[in-house]
């Protein structure tokens, strides 16, 4: 009997055959980074590989020092005999599914993921395989995002709201990716769009990997009163009113992310508003992504892993959990909300 093409170790996702790990969670000889957020890149590895669309973003959070290459989507890359590709994941910028393919048998790595259209990364795209391990940050019935297109009319008529009232609109959502997001789909004639610093940086690196942003500036680069008033400022989730600021006026705060789909979301970010807009695919998405990808057999992790798996063996897979040390516990979700929700 031979052994599993990966295996879970104590670093990580292993390929011993080919000699790489995948998202490892401390440093490797060779770590394959499906994107740069914290949870799935960390420093110290001698050699990256990772997206050529997302090298740069890697670049700049693991440091000048990093060794880095960039694969385009699509390539084939072969280690030891072991066929290694990276696939759109549709998350961020050069987010990706890894395939590793070895004597006919075929695993996909899907990393974070999401399906809703996103101008600022490539889109999703189903890899066929015959094991696939699915993140399930939102795999719960409560989880359906409404189009797009309307969770941006819902910002936009808030950012007015706020302007007749002569208040500043600050808007929380992660530095890289939702950030960037958001200001590729606001409307940047309803007024200026400031960005914290941190948000500033991934916007400038966003622009030299050749994604078209609308103007951002910091807004200690000379914001004005009149600004202030019809301004929309980008802020990260970890900064909080007293961040330094030349003007200090009314303002209105809100939080985009998925978990704003649960009434205590915005209370919990103390927040005024909630904007359901995820990075991450809603329930029935990763429904439909598992069965795109004809895998005979899956593998759960990052959310609700027991749930999501006991449904998936209800529908007659082979499913299993993948539980790393970076899993965390999910939100409990109301039951009133399941029951009213649930998707068919």
């Amino acid at each position: 009997m031979r052994s599993p093409l990966l295996r879970l170790t104590n670093s990580g996702l292993y390929c011993e055959q080919g000699g790489f790990y995948i998202d490892p969670w401390s440093p490797a000889a060779c770590a394959v980074v499906t994107h740069a957020h914290g949870d799935h890149a960390v420093k110290g590895s001698r050699r990256y590989l990772t997206a050529e669309s997302g090298r740069l973003v890697l670049q700049h959070r693991m440091g000048p020092r990093a060794h880095i290459d960039g694969l385009a989507y699509g390539e084939t890359r072969e280690q030891n005999g072991v066929k290694l590709s990276l696939h759109p994941a549709g998350h961020i910028l050069g987010s990706s599914q890894v395939r590793v393919e070895s004597r006919d048998e075929v695993w996909v790595i899907s990393g974070d993921y999401k399906v809703a259209p996103d101008a600022t990364c490539a889109a999703f795209e189903p890899v066929q395989c015959h094991t696939f391990i699915t993140e399930s940050t939102f795999a719960h019935p409560v989880f359906h995002w409404a189009p797009q297109v309307e969770t941006f009319a819902q910002i936009h008529e808030w950012w007015r709201e706020n302007q007749q009232q002569d208040k500043a609109c600050f808007l929380y959502a992660y530095s890289l990716g939702k950030a960037q997001r958001l200001v590729a789909g606001l409307d940047s004639t309803l007024g200026p769009i400031f960005s914290h610093t941190s948000i500033e940086e991934m916007n400038a690196i966003y622009r030299l990997s050749g994604v078209s942003l609308p103007e951002t500036r910091t807004p200690d680069s000379g914001m004005t009163g009149a600004d202030w008033s019809r301004a929309l400022i980008l802020l990260p989730p970890s900064v909080r009113w007293n961040v330094g600021f030349p003007i200090r006026g009314n303002f209105s705060t809100a939080f985009a992310s998925g978990w704003m789909t649960l009434p205590e979301g915005p209370a919990q970010r103390r927040v005024h508003r909630g904007f359901a807009l995820s990075d991450h695919a809603d329930y029935g998405e990763l429904l439909n992504a598992v069965a795109a990808t004809n895998a005979e057999r899956i593998f759960v992790t990052h959310g609700y892993i027991e749930e999501f798996v006991s449904l998936l063996r209800s529908r007659g897979y082979e499913a299993l959990s993948h539980r790393t040390p970076r899993c965390q516990s999910p939100p409990r979700v109301p039951e009133m909300r399941q029951t009213k929700l649930a998707f068919p």
